[in-house]
């Protein structure tokens, strides 16, 4: 199985991603962000595309060798179509999920993170653009949520 969670800068992905990799069996976490290290003197819109063939590429080997897979990263509507365009000859569910918490919650300093003045600008960029609003899957908006409850929830929903 593959979980593509979605959401913008501060959303909760990492930190739902960890947990959900506590609760199901034999689950490893791509994390696109940390890609972007191998080629981090390139910017960042030049990088995008790179870094999801680069975590595509990883996901594949991880479905072959039988584990499940989450994919963590703020996707384009156009992201979600190569993904899945790319992942599908691997035949395992895939499934959607993006967390959009509000606002006024991303553009707090969550847990032990603190946001750069980059991602404080950021962040509103990825709400007016519809980001956290794809055509695929599920949204949550788990501003008041637990990492927890959240990786719950899309336990839930894949069982569904």
């Amino acid at each position: 199985m593959i979980i593509l969670l979605n959401g913008s800068i501060n959303a909760g992905k990492s930190t739902v991603s960890r947990r959900l990799c506590e609760l199901l069996p034999r689950t490893a976490h791509v994390e696109v962000d940390s890609l972007r290290e191998f080629i981090s003197w390139m910017p960042l819109e030049e990088s995008i595309p790179i870094n999801i063939e680069a975590a595509i590429a990883v996901t594949r080997v991880f479905v072959r060798q039988g584990l499940n897979v989450i994919f963590s990263y703020p996707l384009r509507p156009e992201d979600y179509e190569l993904i899945l365009r790319e992942l599908g000859e691997l035949r395992v569910p895939v499934y959607g999920v993006t967390l959009r918490p509000r606002l006024e919650v991303s553009l707090t300093n969550r847990g032990t993170r603190q946001l750069t003045d980059w991602e404080r600008s950021r962040i509103p960029y990825h709400y007016e653009t519809k980001l956290n609003e794809p055509d695929f899957g599920i949204v949550i908006d788990n501003s008041e949520q637990t990492p927890d409850e959240t990786a719950r929830e899309i336990l839930g929903y894949i069982e569904r």
